[in-house]
């Protein structure tokens, strides 16, 4: 077997003939291999964790209220510079491009309305707040082409593109790329965690700098409820804090949602990789670990200049094995909550829920395209007809998986206001204005289409055919 030095060492001499990929991201992607081989995996040991106090985990409802006026509002607004995630692709639901452009209300994709959101309030306030959205070289080139709608609006876009690195063979350590795989196979994007030295490697970082922005809003592009919040801004600025992630009460629904602890006196993300076996159970309860990472994060820039400078933002390491042909291979990521160990005075804030809306399927599409949401300036607002703070529990079956399916299996979308839960299987089709109450089941039996009606009522109901309706 090759020794760790030998396999970097002939790692080094692979990586260097790859000319797809600049000197920053082949000494980065040195970096995050050698790092993983040395095994500096960190540790957490299970009896030094404690629970943040509200020092480190403020709630949201102590928050200063923000400055009055217009002119203090634009000042604060003036600093600020709003960066989302845009390197996913939306192929788990049946979609080529950047998940981003999928629509999600009114004939509007996110992307519209991040941007309807930060032009109207630089139109309001008269401020300057830039969107940067980060790339992969998977989205790249789609982003491009769907950002030059936007030229003639009130807000200027930039795009830069996340580090690309190799695909690690298994076998022998060696860069996928060079065993002929020449395609966008051979690489990945390396998680979110590549934000920091992106940003900087591509420029963008200190132009923002020398422009007067102090913090970027980090969040991602698929989160509908990841508004610019000037409370949240305010107090970063106030109290100087370097870092801030939002975290909000983690329901049954997210128990594997990474958590804030404060450990050896510094506040750190803990994930669900990191925990062993025996305490996983413990991790996933509601009781000791009451909250979960949103991914919406606000950072200083001038400290991520300083931490990326001194190649100080040593991530944990998420090893994600894949197969590429029959061959397996191994991507290393970062994310960008870890990093919040490296900032000073880094702290998280316990948000409400409403800021945290993520698109992941189209169950949660039916959710923000139903009633129980309106649309206004471009902000998604949750209908206060609804009493019951938890969000209606909804599962559909593979048949409604992709966008276009599950938006040709529904006339229009049923009204969900007092709906608990929903669950469908089979080869289901909905007519128009139905109204879901309770808990309903429709379960088709197998080789038969089901069909529910225009204008009906389902009151806590099971249904398997139309007899039952």
């Amino acid at each position: 077997m090759a020794t760790e030095t030998e396999k970097i060492t002939n790692l080094k001499s692979s990586v260097a003939g790859l000319n797809q990929i600049s000197e920053n991201e082949k000494s980065g992607f040195i970096n995050l291999v050698s790092r993983y081989l040395s095994g500096e995996a960190q540790h957490v040991e299970w009896s030094k964790i404690q629970t943040p106090t509200d020092k480190v985990v403020v709630p949201y409802e102590t928050l200063a209220p923000t400055p009055d006026g217009v002119e203090a509002t634009k000042s604060l607004l003036d600093k600020l510079v709003v960066l989302k995630l845009n390197g996913g692709l939306g192929t788990t639901m049946g979609c080529t491009g950047p998940k981003s452009v999928i629509e999600v209300r009114n004939g509007l994709t996110f992307l519209d309305l991040i941007v309807i959101q930060i032009e109207s309030l630089n139109t309001k306030y008269g401020c300057n707040v830039p969107l940067l959205l980060m790339n992969s070289f998977n989205t790249h080139d789609d982003t491009q082409v769907i950002v030059e709608k936007y030229s003639n609006s009130n807000i200027e876009i930039h795009t830069f593109n996340q580090s690309q690195y190799p695909r690690l063979v298994v076998e022998d350590f060696q860069p996928l790329p060079c065993k002929g795989q020449t395609g966008k196979d051979g690489w990945y994007p390396p998680g979110h965690g590549d934000v920091f030295p992106s940003l900087m490697n591509s420029g963008k970082l200190d132009a923002l700098i020398a422009k007067g922005k102090e913090y970027v809003f980090v969040a991602n592009s698929d989160n509908l409820g990841a508004i610019v919040d000037l409370k949240i801004l305010h107090h970063l600025v106030e109290n100087k804090n370097e870092y801030c992630m939002e975290v909000t009460p983690k329901t049954l629904a997210d128990v594997k949602g990474g958590t804030l602890i404060s450990y050896e006196g510094k506040v750190q993300l803990l994930e669900i990789a990191q925990v062993a076996d025996e305490n996983v159970n413990e991790f996933k309860s509601i009781e000791k670990f009451k909250i979960f990472n949103t991914n919406n994060l606000w950072v200083n820039l001038n400290a991520i200049k300083r931490l990326v400078e001194a190649d100080a933002l040593k991530m944990e390491i998420i090893p994600n094995p894949k197969e590429v042909d029959g061959v397996k291979v191994l991507q290393l990521e970062t994310a960008a909550g870890a990093a919040i160990r490296f900032f000073e005075n880094a702290i998280g804030i316990n948000v409400p829920r409403s800021r945290f809306l993520p698109v992941k399927a189209t169950s949660d599409l039916l959710l923000v395209q139903s009633d129980l949401y309106t649309l206004t300036d471009g902000f998604v607002i949750r209908n206060k007809a609804r009493t019951n703070p938890a969000n209606p529990s909804i599962e559909l079956g593979p048949e409604f998986k992709k966008v276009a399916s599950f938006l040709s299996r529904f006339k229009s979308i049923p009204s969900i206001i007092e709906l608990d839960n929903l669950k469908v299987s089979g080869d289901v089709w909905f007519g128009s204005n139905i109204i879901l109450k309770g808990n309903v089941t429709v379960a088709a039996k197998s080789g038969v289409k089901l069909e529910i009606p225009d204008d009906v009522v389902l009151e806590n109901k099971t249904i398997s055919g139309p007899e039952d309706i």
